[in-house]
């Protein structure tokens, strides 16, 4: 392995004789991997002379979407580079998979940039901090994670005129938090690698000792602080005020289209079954077998109301529905979100999942991944009326969630987002993966971390570079717009 040793020209130390044996081996099997694919060989990023044509891509994607919606999604996309960064996991995938890869599999996040992290409350009713979107989860190398988050910052960095200095400073910041994480986790006892976590009241001690020693800014603290109180305010009963009214007696979800359209307002034949409300019902009755314990809360719920949403970026047009719930009276609403699972963007290039369903894939996945899940979260597939089968999963629309906002992060609180998120995938790795593997191939050199930097920058141009040839096609009409009617026209 001439040429991927440290920095300072060593080897790795080996691991102590007191270890148990295979977990030696484990670590050992993470150093063998350096031989098919050297860590200083994970970058820079180089387009290949057949790259697909990165349009094409969203358009094939579309195809399983609702036309109706898809303009919406292309808007969102064309806001800023960094939006159509969001919404383009698919093209990122394709590129991924021309490289040599470790070949140490993990759950992947498969869509882990800056923004799929935040906050969220437990079953357990603490506040923390994990990745909070698993649409595209998927088995395969775990480098592959660690380069959409890394390039997520470049992007982001750019996009907010940090200078190269300080964007490569948030993009290294979150490869050094992974590897520490890993490294540590490693090292860990068995219990403790599991059960790491990271919650609000150690992000609070995290951020103010970072402020003590001039690595933070009071608006950093403030921000957290601010942020903090916004989760815990959104709850169900927040949600409940804001989407919910009664309207004859009844309670009914308020209209906002396209964001928001109730069931019964949807034109038949265009995005819903003839019989949408009677297939919820079954969906609600039927995905109480995919929830833990044996006695669930849900049972005691029932249906009042549904409506059609559009949801982040990268999910928009697919079918997703917010279900209004009742249990002792109607002052006591549970609002569930019940989202579409398509494939991942991922399965193509890295073959067939084991799953029966795409929801069972999404939500076992999150479960794999997170600290802590939702109580709610549960998967279930359903037969329309037009005879298509959807795969959904749902859980609960709002509960103790909240983030960082990356358009006002300062260059230094940016980079301790950057850490914070590396540490918090790498603890999701840890769960999912072989955490002794992963440390034994990332080492305790720069090797790694200088390939992934140097990815990062160069994918961020190719990203401009696309970002240039979607707002091309959205100009020449050969992507719909808003009010343009159906795609090409």
């Amino acid at each position: 392995m001439a040429g991927d040793r440290n920095a300072d020209g060593r080897d790795d130390v080996a691991a102590p004789d007191a270890v148990a044996p295979e977990f030696v081996l484990r670590r050992n099997r993470g150093r063998d991997a350096r031989t098919r694919a050297p860590r200083s060989r994970q970058g820079p990023w180089h387009p290949s002379a057949d790259r697909p044509d990165p349009v094409a891509l969203l358009e094939g994607q579309a195809t399983t979407r609702d036309l109706d919606i898809v303009p919406l999604r292309y808007e969102r996309m064309s806001a800023s580079p960094f939006a159509f960064f969001r919404g383009s996991a698919l093209l990122m995938a394709s590129d991924l998979a021309t490289a040599a890869h470790t070949g140490i599999t993990v759950q992947l996040c498969g869509d882990a940039h800056l923004s799929n992290f935040g906050l969220f409350g437990t079953p357990e009713r603490r506040l923390i901090f994990d990745m909070n979107d698993f649409d595209e989860t998927f088995p395969g190398p775990f480098e592959w994670d660690l380069k959409r988050l890394a390039t997520s910052f470049a992007v982001a960095g750019r996009q907010r005129g940090f200078s190269t200095e300080e964007i490569d400073a948030c993009v290294r910041a979150s490869i050094v938090g992974y590897r520490k994480a890993m490294r540590r986790a490693a090292d860990a006892h068995v219990l403790d690698a599991w059960y790491d976590r990271f919650d609000a009241d150690g992000a609070r001690r995290r951020i103010r000792a970072e402020r003590d020693r001039g690595r933070a800014e009071d608006e950093t603290v403030a921000r957290l602080d601010a942020a903090i109180k916004k989760a815990r305010k959104r709850d169900r009963m927040r949600s409940f005020a804001q989407l919910v009214h009664v309207q004859d007696g009844q309670l009914r979800i308020i209209p906002n289209p396209p964001l928001v359209t109730p069931v019964e307002d949807l034109l038949p034949g265009a995005v819903q079954d003839l019989d949408e409300v009677g297939i919820m019902r079954d969906l609600l009755a039927a995905y109480q077998d995919t929830l833990p314990g044996d006695r669930h809360p849900i049972s005691e719920y029932r249906y009042r109301h549904m409506a059609r949403t559009v949801g982040g970026i990268g999910s928009v047009g697919t079918r997703a529905w917010v279900i209004l719930l009742s249990g002792r009276d109607d002052s006591d609403p549970l609002l569930l979100q019940a989202k579409t699972a398509q494939p991942s963007v991922l399965e193509r290039f890295l073959g067939p999942g084991t799953h029966d369903s795409e929801g069972e894939r999404v939500v076992r996945g999150q479960r794999l991944m997170q600290a802590a899940s939702d109580l709610f979260l549960g998967w279930q597939r359903v037969t329309g009326t037009d005879g298509v089968t959807r795969d959904f999963y749902v859980r609960q629309l709002h509960d103790w969630k909240g983030g960082i906002d990356p358009e006002t992060m300062t260059p230094r609180g940016a980079a301790l987002y950057a850490r914070i998120c590396g540490e918090t995938l790498a603890r999701g790795h840890a769960r999912s993966g072989d955490r002794l593997e992963i440390a034994g191939y990332l080492g305790r050199g720069r090797a790694f971390e200088e390939a992934i930097c140097a990815f990062a920058d160069a994918y961020a141009d190719q990203n401009e570079e696309d970002y240039a040839a979607f707002l091309a096609a959205r100009a020449s009409g050969r992507l719909p717009t808003m009010g343009s009617g159906e795609p090409g026209r």
